[in-house]
This record gives structure tokens, sequence and C-alpha cells, in this order.
């Protein structure tokens, strides 16, 4: 039964993602985020880290999407029909830049040196770090988040402010000469 659910909110996350990426709608592009995020939440739910589902939902599911699709609508990125970043001359090195990233993580993603390790550091008053047994408290992902994984913590923050920003800049209206 576990199986069958993994694989049905594995291939609902991989088609959300695609729909996603492929769709020339922003709003229904971010519905399909959201889609994304609410499986992602189920698998971890299936890994029973039920802290990690539901900040998963509020926090990215809600707030975050929220936010987008707000940036979205106000800005009203539908009116405009023709899509001139798409033959803005980085564009073809943003989609080098992205494709080479795409490879480069598919490709660390199956070779066995670069898997992350499984246990978890403690960090005492004393100022010593041991290793402890995998607990799914929220005490226990605090410390592991701000202490082992703060640089990947601050790159999905960072990731986050550049897709907000991308959203702006394509949604920016251009002024053309007779309307200056």
């Amino acid at each position: 039964m576990i199986d069958s659910l993994f694989y049905i909110f594995a291939s609902l996350m991989l088609i959300s993602a695609l729909a996603m990426v492929l769709n020339k709608n922003a709003v229904n592009s971010a519905m399909c985020m959201i889609v994304a995020l609410v499986s992602t939440a189920g698998l971890f739910v299936l890994l029973e880290a039920y802290f990690l589902a539901i900040l998963q939902v509020l926090v990215y599911a809600g707030a975050v999407m929220v936010l987008f699709l707000f940036i979205i609508m106000l800005l009203d990125v539908d009116k405009e029909e023709n899509y001139e970043y798409l033959n803005h001359k980085f564009a073809f090195i943003a989609r080098l830049l992205g494709f080479s990233l795409l490879f480069f993580l598919v490709f660390n993603s199956f070779s066995e040196t670069h898997l992350p390790s499984t246990e978890l550091v403690q960090i005492t008053n004393e100022g010593e770090a041991g290793t402890i047994a995998f607990s799914n408290t929220a005490k226990s992902f605090g410390q592991i988040l701000f202490t082992k994984y703060m640089f990947p913590f601050q790159v999905i923050g960072f990731l986050l402010l550049v897709a907000m920003i991308g959203v702006i800049v394509i949604s920016k209206k251009q002024t053309t000469e007779t309307e200056k």
C-alpha cells in the first residue's frame, strides 16, 4: 500500500512539475507548482516526517505560492501576448546554463560518492558535537537545519528571491515610444 502511494505521489509530483515548466500561462504554472508541493508533502508523510510535511504545506504551498499568485495577478502577466523575453540576447545563455545545471544534478544524483550522510549531529550546551539517532522532532530539525545544512537553506532562500524577481521582470509592462 505504501509503495503504491509513493508511486502515486511521485508521479503526480513529476507530472505537475513538468506541466509547471511547460505551461505558458503563469497562473496555471503556479497552480501546478502548488500541486507539486502538496505531493511532496505527501511523500514526507510517507517517510513519517510529519513536521516537514506540515511545513511544506503551510510555508511553501501556502504562503510562498499565495505570494507568487498575488504578484502574477497584480502585475497582469497574461495581458501581454508576445513574449519578447524569449528572444532576449541572454535567453540562449540562460537556457544553456539551466540545461547544464540539470545535467549536473541528474549526474550527481546517481553517483554513490555524493550521497549525503544519514546521521544527525546534536549540539549540546557544552559545545560538543556527537551523533544521535534520527529523530523527527522540531528541535532536531532546527539543530540540523541551522548547523549542517545552513548553506543549502540560504541557497533555497536566494532561489526564491530570484524567482520572485524573475516574475516581476517577466511581467513588467513594456512602454513604447507612443506612450512616452
